[in-house]
C-alpha cells in the first residue's frame, strides 16, 4: 500500500510551506504549537502521522527558536511513528559557521547536522548551502538544490547586451564563473577585505568593467554592505549596469536603507526567507514548484537532476 504523504510546517516558512503543499497538490496539515509564558513552545501534530512519508518545511532563520522548534517536530514525527522524516529547509541557517576560522570557535554547521540527525530526520532537502562541503557532515542523504535553475532564466530574460558576471569575493569565484561559462560570458571578481563580520575596510575590483550590464552572483546577502559597495564601485568604473542575484535574501540590520541609497538597480532574491520590508529594488522569484517537484522526483524514486541547469 502506498504510504500517505502529510506536509507540515513551522512558524518561520508558513507562507512557503503552503506554496510548496499546493504546487505538489497537497494540504498543509493540521498542527498546532503551545506556547508557555516564559517562552518555551510546544509543537503538536494534530492528526495521525503513523506510517507516512512526512516532510518538515522550515527554514532555520534567527532566531533559533526556528531551529529548535524544527528538532522537536521532528522529534514528535518520529514518536508518532512517521514513515519517513524529511527536512525541508529552504534556508540552512549556520551555515557560515562551516570552519574554524580562528581558534576556539564552533563549526556550528557541524553542529547543527549532528541535531538533525540526533533528532531522527532521515532526509535532508535545501538550496544553496553556503558551502557544498556542508553536505558531507550529514549522516543522511541530502538533496542540494541549485537557485540557478531559476535565476539563469531570468538573467537570459533581460537580454543585456554587454553581460558580466562578478562574485562578490573570492570564496564565491566558482560559483560566478560557474554561471558564466553557461551565459557565455567573461567574469570579474570583487576583493574585500574585513576587519570584523559585517564590516568591509577595503574592496577593490579584479577585472575590467568599464561598457559592461554587471550581474553580482552571491548565495546571500545580509547587511548588503558588500553588495552596496561593489554596485557603487563598479558604476564609479564604467559599468553601464550594476544589478544583484542572490539566493537568500537575509538582509538584516538596515540592508533596505543600504540597497535604497545605492546605485544597484535591482536585487533579485528567492523566498527561502520570507521578506521583512518592502522595496522597489528587490524582486522575488519563488521556489515553491522546484521543491514540489524535488518531493515528487524522490518519492517516485527518480533522479532529480532534470532540476538542475548548472
Amino acid at each position: 500500500m502506498e504510504k500517505p504523504v502529510k506536509f507540515f510546517s513551522g512558524r518561520a516558512s508558513r507562507v512557503l510551506a503552503e506554496q510548496i503543499a499546493k504546487a505538489y497538490g497537497a494540504d498543509l496539515g493540521k498542527e498546532s504549537i503551545v506556547q508557555f509564558s516564559d517562552g518555551e513552545f510546544e509543537p503538536s501534530f494534530e492528526e495521525t502521522v503513523r506510517g507516512a512519508e512526512v516532510y518538515l518545511i522550515q527554514s532555520t532563520i534567527p532566531p533559533s527558536d526556528n531551529l529548535m522548534e524544527l528538532l522537536m517536530m521532528i522529534d514528535a514525527a518520529k514518536r508518532a511513528s512517521a514513515h519517513n522524516i524529511i527536512a525541508v529547509m529552504p534556508y540552512f541557517g549556520y551555515a557560515r559557521q562551516d570552519k574554524k576560522g580562528k581558534p576556539r570557535v564552533p563549526i556550528a554547521a557541524k553542529l547543527v547536522a549532528n541535531l538533525l540527525s540526533a533528532a531522527g530526520v532521515d532526509r535532508i532537502i535545501t538550496m544553496d548551502l553556503h558551502a557544498d562541503q556542508i553536505q558531507g557532515f550529514f549522516e543522511v542523504p541530502v538533496d542540494h538544490l541549485y537557485s540557478s535553475t531559476l535565476f539563469i532564466p531570468y538573467i537570459k530574460s533581460l537580454n543585456l547586451p554587454n553581460l558580466i558576471i562578478a562574485s562578490p569575493d573570492m570564496g564565491g569565484s566558482k560559483r560566478a564563473n560557474t554561471y558564466a561559462k553557461f551565459l557565455n560570458s567573461e567574469v570579474v571578481i570583487c576583493y574585500k577585505h574585513r576587519e570584523k563580520a559585517n564590516v568591509i575596510s577595503k574592496m577593490m575590483v579584479i577585472g575590467d568593467v568599464k561598457g559592461k550590464d554587471v550581474v553580482i552572483i552571491d548565495d546571500m546577502v545580509d547587511t548588503a554592505g558588500t553588495l552596496t559597495k561593489a554596485a557603487d564601485l563598479m558604476i564609479e568604473q564604467g559599468a553601464t549596469s550594476v544589478r544583484a542575484i542572490c539566493t537568500h535574501g537575509v538582509l538584516s540590520s538596515n540592508a533596505y536603507q543600504r540597497l535604497d541609497d545605492s546605485k544597484l538597480e535591482e536585487l533579485v532574491i528567492t523566498n527561502t526567507i520570507p521578506k521583512t520590508h518592502k522595496s522597489i529594488k528587490v524582486k522575488e522569484v519563488s521556489v515553491a514548484d522546484l521543491f514540489a517537484s524535488t518531493i515528487s522526483s524522490g518519492l517516485s524514486n527518480q533522479s532529480i537532476s532534470d532540476n538542475f541547469i548548472c
